[in-house]
């Protein structure tokens, strides 16, 4: 299916592994051009390689979304060297696991300095060529809990959230300007990300990571973890030309776990 999306221009935070690689990929496959980012350039690097062998174009930024100046910087480079973006991909990593009875004022401020401020900064930056062109994607990488509240994920969960409801003001304001403001929230998809919280739990149960995974992937109704390349494909579609009436919204990459609400 040919997506109608090709040489548009991608700037996807955060994309040297995990949910960002697949979405940076995916898009790539499409023709899209793909700006690959990460605090370590060098890491960059081989998601390009990978992209420019299978005759996609991409190039590297070194991006820290803790960074103010990193951001406009990696903005920059890819508006010099592709010229404005299209379609901007929101990720970057999550706080510390924490439940409601341990996290602190600080935690808090971390979390949101992680999840929310940085990616309006980014919004920011590319929302005025978008309006000017009459075309936009704005994409983000969310997570289930923010429908479903994780005990020891509380921070991600108020981080997220708080975003989820800033992107959805945000697609009331600019759907009349041709721009699409979406979420997708991921289940347990394997990424180096789920690798870490599987180890934390078995840690905190006494047991292998391997129970840890299995339990999940017991009650998950598809039996199994999702990978990365599905979650790249619904972000290319909600990139496409075809997702053009399809904003506002959250799409549940889960397996079905998530319960209907």
């Amino acid at each position: 299916m040919d997506l109608r999306i090709s040489n548009k221009v991608a700037f996807v935070a955060a994309s040297t592994s995990g949910l960002g690689r697949a979405a940076a990929l995916a898009l790539a496959a499409e023709g899209v051009r793909v700006c690959v980012t990460g605090r370590d350039i060098e890491r960059c690097i081989p998601v390009v390689d990978e992209i420019e062998q299978a005759g996609g174009t991409a190039i590297a930024a070194a991006l820290d979304v803790l960074d103010k100046d990193s951001i406009t910087a990696a903005l920059k480079h890819t508006e010099d060297e592709f010229g404005p973006v299209d379609i901007l991909i929101l990720n970057g990593p999550g706080p510390k696991p924490g439940s409601p009875t341990t996290v602190t004022p600080e935690d808090v401020a971390d979390a949101f300095g992680r999840l929310v401020q940085p990616h309006v900064q980014m919004v920011n930056h590319v929302l005025p060529g978008m309006r000017e062109r009459g075309w936009g994607r704005i994409i983000a990488i969310g997570s289930t809990a923010v429908i479903t509240p994780s005990m020891q994920l509380v921070l991600s969960t108020m981080g997220r959230q708080a975003l989820a409801g800033y992107l959805k003001a945000l697609s009331l304001e600019v759907g009349g300007d041709g721009i699409t403001v979406n979420m997708v929230h991921p289940g347990r998809i394997l990424t180096p990300r789920i690798d870490q919280l599987d180890a934390d739990a078995a840690k905190r149960e006494g047991v292998q990571p391997e129970d840890i995974r299995r339990q999940f992937e017991q009650n998950i109704p598809v039996k199994r973890l999702g990978d990365p390349s599905e979650m790249g494909a619904a972000i290319a579609y909600l990139a496409s030309e075809g997702a053009a009436y399809v904003t506002g919204t959250s799409l549940r990459l889960d397996g079905g776990i998530t319960p209907i609400q």
